[in-house]
């Protein structure tokens, strides 16, 4: 198989849109895609919306990671680090330094593929998730509580999820999820558009390694990236494209909402 993408350049962003995919036939050869094993995991979802979800993502993460390496999507095989974050196996030496990050909401799966750095990403369903905002007082840096606190009350939930979903973007990146404290590093909006980090220096993290960029691929979904980036000076380029696995793909042309100064 031959591949025909590359990314040592930048960051491909990959959005499927699975309740769209109806079709019968395609949907069962995602099925023939996939491994026993997950086949087996997508039985046990209750909901037929979680078992649409799971079988697109599985088809989606297979079929497009062949398009970056000569593997066949019915030929990849998966492991997790020490934090079960998903990584492709060692055995695959032809995708030496392809690294991914999936994340998954309401109508919505998003895929972030690039190469020889770290990366993480976080979508988000507005319309369907509504958390009280309190849940900021146990979870967030305190620099950000504050901050929360000072938005009006209608603009507070959106504020939320612009927190959230970078700071899931950046546990994702990190490849450590939850067992780094989420008050342990902060962002904030200096100004309109931009985001900034700031690392608690317990976590032994450089923050000016880190590029962010959040997106609004619907007005529904809030999409947040984190991409390790090559140099003070290189941030590194992201492309977004509106793909139906196996089928095609067409290139997004989104503005960022906020992104790294």
């Amino acid at each position: 198989m031959k591949a025909d993408l590359a990314v040592a350049d930048g960051v491909d962003v990959w959005l499927a849109f699975y309740n769209e995919i109806t079709d019968a036939a395609l949907l069962e050869h995602f099925s023939s895609l996939l491994s026993r094993a997950e086949r087996e995991q997508e039985a046990r979802f209750h909901f037929a919306d979680d078992r649409r979800r799971y079988r697109v993502t599985r088809a989606l993460q297979r079929t497009v990671l062949s398009r970056y390496a000569p593997v066949a999507p019915t030929d990849w095989s998966f492991a997790t680090n020490d934090y079960g974050c998903p990584r492709v196996a060692a055995t695959h030496a032809a995708a030496a330094g392809l690294s991914f990050n999936l994340s998954h909401t309401r109508g919505l799966i998003a895929l972030a593929v690039t190469r020889d750095r770290a990366v993480g990403v976080d979508v988000e369903n507005l319309a369907v998730r509504e958390v009280a905002v309190g849940i900021a007082d146990r979870f967030f840096a305190p620099v950000e509580v504050e901050a929360l606190a000072a938005v009006p009350a209608a603009q507070q939930q959106h504020r939320f999820f612009e927190y959230w979903t970078f700071k899931e973007a950046y546990i994702k990146a990190r490849g450590m999820g939850l067992s780094l404290p989420l008050d342990k590093f902060s962002f904030r909006f200096p100004e309109q558009g931009a985001v900034q980090l700031a690392v608690d220096a317990e976590l032994g993290d450089d923050a000016g390694r880190w590029r962010f960029a959040q997106y609004r691929p619907t007005p529904e979904h809030l999409l947040a990236l984190c991409v390790e980036h090559g140099g003070p000076l290189r941030a590194p380029p992201v492309r977004l494209r509106k793909v139906v696995p196996a089928v095609g793909h067409e290139d997004l042309e989104l503005e960022p909402l906020k992104m790294t100064l």
